[in-house]
C-alpha cells in the first residue's frame, strides 16, 4: 500500500539511525560512531541529531544516564549544608541531561516511527526508564532533604513560584511511595516494572492488530465513497497485490467508509473489525488488561487507597472519582437524550427509503451525514475541498499570529526523524526573537500509532549552570495522504483535531514558567486539555475561514453560504459525540475501581454499558482492548474524564471570547498571560478565575453543546 511503501522508505532513509545492521553503515563507520546522546547536541536549537541516532545507541545511553543520575543524586545527598531550594530542589530539575536526551528521543521514535529494531529493545528499555524514576523517587535520604525544605519553605527566602515547585516535588515523592517502608518500596518497584512490560505488550498488540486487518472489495461495493478515499484504497490494494480496493482500520481509511459507503455490509465489516480490535488471536489484549487492572489495584492499596481510581483522582482538580462521575453524569444524561433524538431522525430516513432495518452502530456516521444534508443542506464532500492541509496550516498559524503575536518560520535543513517532518522556528512576530521549535508529522504509517498528539521533546526552563532553554514541541496526526493531483484534504473533524493539538503546542511553546517541572503542559491532567479544546473554536470562526478556507482547484474563498451552514450545524450530532466520550470516561473510572485478575473484560464492559444506560446504537469511544489512553500507559488511566472536565473550563472561557470578539486583543492577551504562559506556577483555578473573572460554570458546557 502507499502508506506502507512510504513508511518503509522512511525507515530506510533513517536506516543509519535506527538499524545498526543497515547496509549503508560500514564496519569502519560502526567503529568510529559516537553515541550522540552522551554529549550536548551541537545542532540548531539543540534539536536531536536524528541522522546520527542508531537503535544500538539507546540502551548504552540509558545506562550511562543512570550512572550520571546516581552521581548527581549523591552530590545532593552528601551535601552537608542545610537543605534549601538551591542545593536540593533546583539540582533535581536537571538531574541527568543524558537521560533526558535519550528518553525523549526514545519515546518520539516509539510513538511515531516504531521500527521492528526499536520494538525489539522495548523490554530492556522500559525497565531502565523505570529504574531511573525509582532511583529518584524512592530514595530515602533524598526524600528527607526534600521534606526538610518543604517543612521550612515559609522560613527560607523563596519566591512564590519556588515554593510551588517545592510543594510539587514533595507531593510527587509522597504519591510515588517515598514514605513507604523498604519492603513495600520493593513491592512497588516490582509492580511498576511489570506494568511497564504489560504496557509495551498492549501497545505492540494494538499496532500489530491494526496493521493486520483489512477488507478487500470490488467496484460494486464502494458506491458513495469520495474519490480521495477510493484513491488511497486502490493504492492499498496494489501494494498488497490485490485487485479492487482495500480498506484498513487506520482512521483515514476507516472513517470515510463509515460515513459515506452506501454498502451496509462494508460499513459493518469495518465497524466490527474496529470494535473487536486486539480482542482475540495472536494480538489479544484481554489477558493483558486483566493483569494491568490487578496490578493497579495492588499498587493503589500499597499506597493506602481503596482503589486505583481513588489514588489517581486524588492528585488532580477532581480529588475523588465520585466528583468526576458526578460531572460526567451531568453531561451524559442530557447527551443520551439528545442522541435518542438523533437516532429518531436517522431512523425516519431509513424508513422513508424503505430500508426495513433498525439503526445499528455501523449506520450512525452514514445516516448522520444524511440527516445533516437534510437539515442543513450540508454535505461534507462539498466542504472538504476548502480544507487542504496546507491551507489549514495557514489558518492555524495565522490565528496564532493574530492572537498571540507569533510567526512560524520553516527551517528546511533542521534535523528531523524522517523526511515528512516539517520543522519551524517559532518567533516573536514583532522582534524575531526565538520562542520555540515546532515540528509536524501528519500522515499515517504502519510504524506510527493511531490518533493525534502533542509532545514536548525539550521543556522550557532552567538547565545546568542556570542556562534558560526554550521548548521543542511537536504535533503528530494521521490524516489522509495526497493522492495523484489531489492534496491532503482534511475532514471537518481533522481540521478540529489540527487546531486541538496545536492548542497543546501553544501551551508548551509560549510558557514563561522558570522551571521545567512547572512549564508548559506540566499541569494537572484535568486542566491540560483546556488550552487544546479552546483552540478548536477558532478553526471555524467566519473571520478566519475567510482567510484560509480556499478551494484547492478553483482558488475560490469559502462562500458565505457554506459558512452559514457550518455555523448552523455546529451543534449537530453532539448527542453522539458527547455520549461516546462520556461513556468511555465512565468506563475508565469503573475500571479504576476493580480488583482481581480474572475479570471478564467483555462482560464487564457490558455491565458498565447497562449501568449507565449507553444507547445500543453507540459504542464507547474506545473499547478496552484498544483504549490506549488508559491501558497503553498510566497517563490518562482513571483520568479520561479530564477531557470533559476541561471542556467545562473551555466552554466558560470561550463565552468570554464570544462576548468581547473572538480576536479581541485584550482578551487574547489575558488568555495568553494567565493560561498559556503560566504553566503550573499557580493553582489552576486561580489562573482560570483571573482570566474569566469567576469560578467555572458547569452549565457553560451544556450551553455550548446545545443541551440547555
Amino acid at each position: 500500500m502507499k502508506t506502507l511503501a512510504l513508511s518503509m522508505a522512511a525507515a530506510l532513509t533513517i536506516g543509519a539511525s535506527l538499524c545498526a545492521s543497515a547496509a549503508s553503515i560500514s564496519n569502519n563507520d560502526n567503529m568510529n560512531h559516537e553515541n550522540p546522546f552522551l554529549t550536548p547536541y551541537n545542532t540548531i536549537f539543540e534539536i536531536a541529531p536524528y541522522s546520527r541516532i542508531r537503535t544500538s545507541d539507546f540502551i548504552p545511553a540509558m545506562k550511562a544516564g543512570l550512572k550520571e543520575q546516581e552521581q548527581r543524586l549523591q552530590t545532593i545527598i552528601k551535601n552537608r549544608a542545610t537543605p534549601d531550594f538551591d542545593n536540593t530542589i533546583l539540582p533535581l530539575e536537571d538531574i541527568s541531561p543524558i537521560l533526558e536526551r535519550v528518553v525523549s528521543a526514545y519515546f518520539t521514535y516509539d510513538n511515531a516511527l516504531s521500527t521492528p529494531e526499536l520494538s525489539a529493545i522495548a523490554d530492556e528499555a522500559m525497565p531502565l526508564v523505570n529504574e531511573a524514576s525509582n532511583m529518584v523517587y524512592l530514595n530515602d535520604e533524598l526524600f528527607k532533604k526534600i521534606q526538610y525544605v518543604y517543612d521550612h519553605r515559609n522560613e527560607q527566602n523563596m519566591t512564590p513560584v519556588q515554593k510551588r515547585l517545592v510543594e510539587k516535588y514533595y507531593r510527587q515523592f509522597a504519591e510515588r511511595g517515598a514514605a513507604l517502608s523498604p519492603d513495600k518500596k520493593k513491592e512497588l518497584v516490582d509492580i511498576s516494572n511489570e506494568l511497564s512490560r504489560l504496557f509495551v505488550k498492549f501497545n505492540k498488540n494494538l499496532l500489530a492488530a491494526t496493521n493486520d486487518f483489512f477488507v478487500n472489495v470490488g467496484e460494486d461495493a464502494v458506491a458513495g465513497l469520495p474519490e480521495s478515499s477510493l484513491g488511497v484504497a486502490r493504492e492499498e490494494a496494489k501494494t498488497r497485490g490485490l485487485d479492487g480496493y482495500v480498506f484498513t482500520l487506520h482512521a483515514p481509511s476507516r472513517l470515510p467508509v463509515l460515513q459515506y459507503a452506501d454498502n451496509r455490509d462494508l460499513r459493518k465489516a469495518i465497524y466490527e473489525g474496529y470494535i473487536n480490535l486486539a480482542s482475540s488471536g495472536d494480538y489479544n489484549n484481554l489477558p493483558v488488561i486483566q493483569q494491568i487492572v490487578a496490578l493497579r489495584d495492588k499498587k493503589a492499596k500499597l499506597m493506602g487507597f481503596d482503589n486505583f481510581a481513588q489514588m489517581m483522582t486524588s492528585r488532580v482538580m477532581a480529588k475523588t472519582p465520585e466528583a468526576a462521575e458526578d460531572l460526567l453524569m451531568q453531561v451524559f444524561t442530557p447527551a443520551v437524550a439528545r442522541a435518542r433524538e438523533e437516532v429518531a431522525d436517522m431512523q425516519a430516513i431509513v424508513d422513508t427509503e424503505g430500508g426495513n432495518f433498525k439503526i445499528a452502530p455501523w449506520d450512525y456516521y452514514y445516516y448522520a451525514e444524511k440527516v445533516k444534508k437534510q437539515k442543513f443542506d450540508l454535505d461534507e464532500t462539498e466542504v472538504r475541498p476548502y480544507f487542504s492541509l496546507d491551507n489549514v496550516l495557514k489558518g492555524l498559524f495565522g490565528a496564532a499570529e493574530k492572537l498571540y503575536g507569533i510567526k512560524m518560520v520553516e527551517i528546511p535543513d533542521a534535523p528531523k526523524y524522517m523526511d515528512e517532518v516539517t520543522v519551524y522556528d517559532v518567533q516573536d512576530a514583532n522582534t524575531g526573537e526565538h520562542i520555540s521549535v515546532f515540528m509536524t508529522d501528519f500522515f499515517p504509517r504502519a510504524s506510527k500509532r493511531q490518533g493525534a498528539w502533542m509532545e514536548q521533546i525539550q521543556s522550557a526552563g532552567e538547565y545546568d549552570g542556570g542556562v534558560m532553554k526554550r521548548p521543542i514541541v511537536y504535533n503528530v496526526g494521521n490524516f489522509t495522504r495526497p493522492s495523484g493531483d489531489t492534496p491532503a484534504l482534511l475532514t471537518l473533524d481533522e481540521v478540529e483535531t489540527t487546531f486541538h493539538e496545536f492548542g497543546h503546542a501553544l501551551q508548551g511553546m509560549l510558557t514563561k514558567a522558570p522551571y521545567k517541572s512547572l512549564a508548559g503542559t506540566n499541569v494537572d491532567r484535568d486542566y491540560v486539555e483546556m488550552s487544546s479544546q479552546m483552540n478548536e473554536h477558532f478553526a471555524f470562526t467566519p473571520e478566519l475561514l475567510k482567510e484560509y478556507a480556499v478551494h484547492y482547484k478553483t482558488g475560490e474563498v469559502i462562500p458565505d453560504s457554506l459558512i452559514r451552514k457550518l455555523d448552523a450545524s455546529s451543534k449537530f450530532n453532539q448527542g453522539f459525540v458527547t455520549t461516546e466520550l462520556a461513556g468511555a470516561a465512565l468506563l475508565d473510572l469503573e475500571w479504576g475501581k476493580q480488583s482481581g485478575d480474572n475479570i471478564d473484560v467483555i462482560a464487564f464492559e457490558k455491565s458498565v454499558s447497562d449501568k449507565i444506560g449507553m444507547p445500543e446504537e453507540i459504542t464507547f469511544r474506545y473499547r478496552s482492548p484498544y483504549f490506549k489512553h488508559i491501558f497503553g500507559d498510566d497517563g490518562y488511566a482513571s483520568g479520561y474524564y479530564t477531557y470533559l472536565w476541561s471542556q467545562v473550563l473551555e466552554a466558560d472561557a470561550w463565552e468570554l471570547f464570544e462576548q468581547n470578539g473572538v480576536f479581541n486583543p485584550e482578551t487574547a492577551a489575558s488568555y495568553k498571560k494567565n493560561i498559556l504562559e503560566s504553566g503550573d506556577t499557580e493553582d489552576a483555578l486561580i489562573l482560570f478565575e483571573r482570566f474569566r473573572g469567576h469560578q467555572p460554570d458547569a452549565k457553560a458546557l451544556l450551553r455550548l453543546r446545545g443541551f440547555e
